[in-house]
């Protein structure tokens, strides 16, 4: 049979040293479900054992009903047993033993700091060899609420408690902290909320000009950990880190890099007579990646590529091209100094004259034979 404290059904028994004051029973269990009510979270409470145990046996005992041995998180916490634990001759057994040479926490398995030792007057001194095991004085005359290293073999209650922390208490991302009637989660680098909940957000880096960008998100756009690599186009070289990481405080490792043209420049073109040019520079005065589109005012006609770029090599795609007068086209075609495309033009001109040539024949031979046959007449 075992005596419990928190939120579970009571039941009242002559223990030695005392008895429970039922009313403060209520108030406790009241408080607790109070808490509950606003913040949908279970509470710590806390257990003992009615039979005195070894520490093992204590810690087993604990383990299957409840979470573990208690431990003592602070001052406020021992105060909180002072008030509601009863007085017991053999005392409690606690989460602490010696292991490896070194007190430590058994449900955490961290060992015990000295700013959290609450050790009693003289204490722990190993008296008898052999005493790896830390009971706590409850309403004790002297040192009550303190330490005491005893030998792990001694019987005594078992204190336990059940924890409101589970193992996603904390969304898996943060530690959580027991507290009386409450938890907090202390929370790993990159995330933030009550609960851990939020992960830490990047702004988008900006994409660099004649450059490129590939992201990895594996908790979110641009969000912690996220990781971003930078390319630049041929004929470019990039200038900063390749990767850039988002980091914990919401910040990237490293500023975006640029792409900056290699030094190859092309020749500069200019407006053809009777055209005219425009000319995009990426990276400077006819760099690499330079685009020029090319135009002919009428009536004249563009002989060559409308649209040339300044290659990696600082070469044009192709010549610049000229504006010619049409008279200038059929000239250039009979002196042989054409272009293919030029052939189309001659063939379309030939026909039209030729057509216009055979109508104005026919139309005087039927004239001059309407004209014959008057003077037959005659």
């Amino acid at each position: 049979m075992n005596e419990k404290v928190g939120p579970k059904k009571w039941k009242s028994e002559n223990l030695p040293g005392g008895q429970w004051n039922l009313p403060k029973l209520w108030l406790l269990t009241v408080v607790c479900f109070e808490f509950l009510a606003w913040h949908g979270v279970d509470c710590w409470t806390y257990h003992y054992s009615a039979k005195t145990l070894p520490w093992e046996n204590a810690r087993r005992f604990c383990r299957k009903y409840y979470t573990d041995l208690v431990a003592i998180q602070n001052k406020g916490e021992i105060a909180y047993l002072e008030k509601t634990i009863p007085h017991s001759k053999s005392y409690y057994w606690i989460g602490i033993r010696k292991i490896g040479g070194a007190w430590t926490w058994v449900g955490t398995n961290k060992s015990l700091s000295k700013e959290a030792e609450n050790w009693g007057d003289g204490e722990p001194n190993n008296k008898k060899t052999k005493e790896d095991c830390v009971e706590i004085y409850i309403n004790r005359t002297t040192d009550s609420g303190k330490w005491n290293d005893d030998s792990c073999q001694k019987p005594k209650r078992a204190l336990c408690y059940t924890a409101s922390c589970r193992a996603l208490t904390c969304s898996g991302h943060g530690e959580c902290v027991e507290v009386i009637n409450n938890y907090t989660c202390n929370c790993n680098p990159g995330f933030f909320g009550p609960q851990c909940q939020y992960v830490v957000q990047c702004e988008p880096p900006l994409v660099p000009m004649l450059g490129a960008m590939n992201c990895s998100h594996p908790l979110g756009n641009f969000s912690f950990r996220s990781e971003c690599a930078f390319s630049c186009l041929a004929g470019t070289v990039l200038t900063g880190s390749e990767v850039t990481t988002c980091g914990a405080t919401g910040n990237w490792s490293t500023p975006t890099p640029t792409c900056e043209a290699n030094g190859m420049h092309c020749d500069e073109v200019r407006a053809p007579e009777r055209g005219s040019v425009n000319c995009l520079h990426a990276l400077g005065n006819f760099s690499i990646h330079t685009k020029c589109t090319f135009n002919c005012s009428d009536p004249s006609t563009l002989v060559g590529a409308s649209v040339i770029f300044c290659g990696e090599l600082g070469r044009w795609t192709a010549p610049a091209p000229t504006c010619e007068a049409l008279n200038l086209v059929l000239s250039s075609i009979k002196r042989g100094e054409y272009q293919p495309i030029l052939i189309p033009l001659g063939v379309t001109v030939g026909a039209v004259s030729g057509l216009a040539f055979t109508i104005w024949l026919v139309k005087r031979l039927k004239k001059g034979k309407k004209s014959k046959r008057r003077e037959d007449a005659y």
